[in-house]
């Protein structure tokens, strides 16, 4: 099979596709006939063909995909004007926590934060796929232990961890996620080519009315002011 014909093939299992592909998928493809380091290559060129198009074929933690530029979102918006999850500013605080130090417990969380953290916060995080138990730490009650997934990575659409952006200082974990499109009451800036993520399966309501509720009298006179605040630009995938 010549290049011209194999990218045919890559083009078109990858926009027919629902989910990322990864390249050991791809080779199915062709019945092993081309390796890995071939792929990733016809991959590449695919990337420059799609340059100055309104869609583009990035790499995830799940593997290679299309979607969306962030810039097409104002028109593709009218498609689909359902309104898009929020999340409270203590959700996506819990949520950068947990992405930077990870693995941490809940009992880590809450010393960063300087308050308790409602268990509803953590459900809407794993609801919404972005964070799972992996472990539970050798210590009195064996308190689970969180980390993202890769799911996390795919709708923000990075390969790993490390393309996270660096924290410019401590506390600063939220701020550092924005910078990928997730933010208060958003997420991230890219659609795939198939659909909008379906709505968050957590009560957004009753996590903002117990958030603002003392969890104990330790922190009666810690009340969390850092709750809503305005959404910025930004679409989930």
């Amino acid at each position: 099979m010549n290049t011209v014909d194999a990218k045919r093939v890559l083009e078109t299992a990858l926009i027919c596709s629902q989910q990322p592909l990864p390249v050991r998928e791809m080779r199915v493809l062709f019945n092993d006939e081309l390796g890995a380091d071939t792929i990733k290559t016809l991959l590449q060129d695919l990337q420059d063909d799609w340059a100055r198009r309104g869609v583009e074929l990035v790499s995830v933690a799940s593997g290679w995909r299309f979607q969306s530029r962030p810039e097409m979102r104002e028109f593709l918006d009218r498609l689909h004007p359902e309104k898009p999850p929020k999340y409270t500013r203590a959700t996506l605080e819990t949520l950068a926590i947990i992405a930077y130090r990870q693995p941490v417990t809940r009992g880590d969380m809450e010393d960063i934060r300087g308050v308790t953290i409602n268990t509803l916060i953590i459900k809407q995080l794993e609801d919404r796929g972005w964070v799972e138990v992996i472990g539970h730490r050798e210590a009195a009650g064996r308190p689970a232990l969180y980390a993202t997934t890769r799911q996390f990575l795919d709708d923000l659409g990075i390969e790993s961890l490390d393309r996270l952006p660096a924290l410019d200082s401590p506390g600063t974990q939220a701020s550092a996620l924005a910078q990928l499109g997730l933010a208060p009451d958003e997420a991230q800036a890219a659609l795939p080519m198939d659909a909008v993520m379906p709505e968050a399966a957590a009560n957004e309501d009753a996590i903002s009315e117990l958030e603002a509720q003392p969890a104990s009298d330790e922190s009666a006179n810690q009340q969390d002011t850092r709750d809503e605040i305005a959404p910025p630009t930004g679409h989930t995938p």
